[in-house]
């Protein structure tokens, strides 16, 4: 394997996260997506990430995107601001390299320069891999919420786990 090169992403990037988010709408309950994302809905979402305030980036490999995440708001209310979401999608021919961790630790070195204390991960309980590689980096488990999703005719529990960051800093 070549070595990965990690960046930011660029619209251009944009249909191929696409493309590996969807395939996991359609096949995963690591998402509780039920519907794949559009071309114009996965641009709008970009431009809500720009990338001094919410970064969105790539792994590489041979020029071959193989992964993303992100960071965002955690929720819309401004008293939560200084809590962000940390994402991170691997294409699925790609597990087991690394990467996520590689992207989970690429976000969380932004994320307290870019004024976050927090950072939250919420994963469906049936997905112990997700929760190996938050944990893998410091996360801790914070809730376990019973039934709260619904997909592939099942009832999904969702796990938060969170990771403080520096204290000193400020939004």
């Amino acid at each position: 394997m070549s070595t990965p090169i990690l960046r930011l992403a660029a619209e251009s990037d944009l249909p191929t996260i696409n493309e590996i988010s969807n395939y996991y709408v359609l096949r995963s309950t690591c998402t509780d997506q039920l519907k794949p994302e559009s071309t114009a809905d996965r641009l709008a979402w970009f431009r809500e990430h720009p990338p001094e305030k919410y970064p969105v980036t790539v792994v590489e490999i041979d020029d071959d995107i193989v992964g993303w995440g992100s960071l965002s708001k955690w929720r819309p209310r401004a008293a939560m601001a200084p809590t962000g979401e940390a994402t991170v999608y691997i294409r699925h021919d790609s597990h087991r390299r690394g990467l996520g961790k590689m992207i989970l630790c690429d976000l969380i070195e932004r994320a307290s320069p870019i004024g976050f204390h927090s950072l939250i991960g919420s994963v469906s309980a049936d997905q112990p891999a997700s929760i190996a590689l938050q944990e893998s980096v410091g996360f801790q488990p914070v809730a376990h919420l019973t039934e709260v999703g619904h997909k592939f005719g099942q009832w999904l529990d969702l796990k938060y786990l969170q990771l403080m960051l520096d204290t000193q800093a400020a939004r």
